[in-house]
């Protein structure tokens, strides 16, 4: 990750990491976290029944600087696709986001190309995830953001563009 973009993102109390599987989330909270002193919460999958609105918002709630690896953004995404529908409404996702804004903080939407992105999961051993799959997560992930727009910060970084 260019360091110029770790230096920037320090300016904020919350950071949203978010992106399909391989697009440099976690190695980007790692930096944080090592260079900033950020905690990162990873967010895997919640168990059904939980009340995800609920459950971001007592994380966006900690008393400290956070970095979110993975996040409610995700449901909306992955839930679509994989189960048929998400299980956090969009209006639900709009209010956490509005939370992430008045913490002073920032949502990172990470992509990049769908075949280098590919290579990456297939490279971790993570062969579910075709170059069809990740351009249908990447797409997924635009439409969304595009949705959360104007609401709170959102960066946009390529992942997978060469560093200068």
């Amino acid at each position: 990750m260019p360091g110029d973009l770790i230096a920037s993102l320090s300016a904020y109390q919350v950071i949203v990491l978010e992106g399909c599987d391989g697009a440099g989330k976690t190695t980007l909270a790692e930096a944080l976290a090592a260079q900033h002193g950020y905690t990162v919460v990873h967010s895997g999958r919640t168990p059904a029944g939980t009340d995800l609105a609920d459950h971001y918002g007592t994380i966006l709630a900690l008393p400290r600087r956070l970095v979110l690896d993975r996040s409610f953004i995700s449901e909306l995404v992955y839930g679509p696709l994989d189960r048929g529908r998400s299980r956090l409404s969009l209006p639900a996702a709009v209010t956490l986001t509005r939370r992430v804004a008045e913490r002073g903080g920032v949502l990172v939407h990470l992509t990049g190309r769908p075949d280098v992105i590919a290579t990456r999961l297939r490279a971790r051993q993570e062969p579910a995830h075709s170059a069809d799959r990740v351009r249908a997560l990447i797409s997924a992930y635009h439409s969304t953001f595009v949705a959360l727009r104007g609401i709170a910060p959102i960066i946009d970084v390529d992942t997978t563009a060469p560093e200068p």
